[in-house]
């Protein structure tokens, strides 16, 4: 078979690919986060005392520590689906966020230490039940950021996973920041960071794989 020939073979089946916009890409995870937030407050799944305690700075620690995150975790991932594009500074930005979001947790709990012991500020039964809840609340910008990634051409495969299981987790947990009635710095540390932090396992493993070329 001819060179001439082979090629027409090739291309014969081909169709047309819709070129990617960013704009696109972030309007669809945008609408997604949009219906998710607007079901669990419109079906009651706030928390009662909301409104007081959004005059406390403990919510706000938690909830802008989870918008920082899925925000970064969100541009990260979709300028990472242009191969020319690294997703490696947004992942150490993320790191930073993570850092100094602990050491402001740190100096909110030692201003306002309740004198409660380690064990009653744990509530384990509840921390599992917070990291099942986030993990669930995370299934709908995951699955979305995994279409993406099927229809995208990154480069660092990993980074990429990496980059959407962070926005996924922090979107989770900032939905569920409405719903969730423990401020306990100490309490947010352990099990926010431990429901991030699987989800972001799971983004590794199961959407990495999907970004091929």
């Amino acid at each position: 078979m001819t060179s001439e020939r082979l090629i027409e073979t090739l291309a014969a089946g081909l169709t047309p690919v819709r070129p990617r916009r960013l704009s696109r890409d972030a309007l669809l995870l945008g609408a997604i986060g949009t219906v998710e937030l607007a079901l669990l407050l419109m079906l009651g799944g706030a928390r009662r005392d909301l409104a007081t305690v959004m005059m406390q700075p403990f919510f706000w620690w938690k909830l802008g520590t989870m918008a920082v995150l899925a925000a970064i975790g969100l541009v990260t991932a979709l300028r990472s689906f242009d191969p020319t594009l690294s997703p490696r500074p947004g992942l150490r930005h993320a790191t930073v966020a993570v850092g100094a979001a602990l050491a402001i947790g740190w100096l909110l709990d030692a201003t306002h230490r309740s004198g409660a012991s380690l064990a009653a500020r744990m509530q384990w039964r509840d921390g599992l039940h917070c990291m099942t809840v986030m993990a669930l609340l995370s299934v709908p910008m995951f699955a979305g950021l995994a279409v993406l990634i099927r229809r995208s051409a990154p480069t660092d495969r990993t980074g990429t996973a990496l980059a959407a299981g962070i926005a996924a987790a922090a979107w989770g947990a900032f939905v569920f920041t409405f719903a969730c009635p423990h401020d306990d710095p100490l309490y947010v540390a352990i099990w926010y960071l431990a429901g991030c932090s699987l989800v972001v396992l799971a983004a590794r493993w199961l959407l990495a794989p999907m970004a091929r070329w």
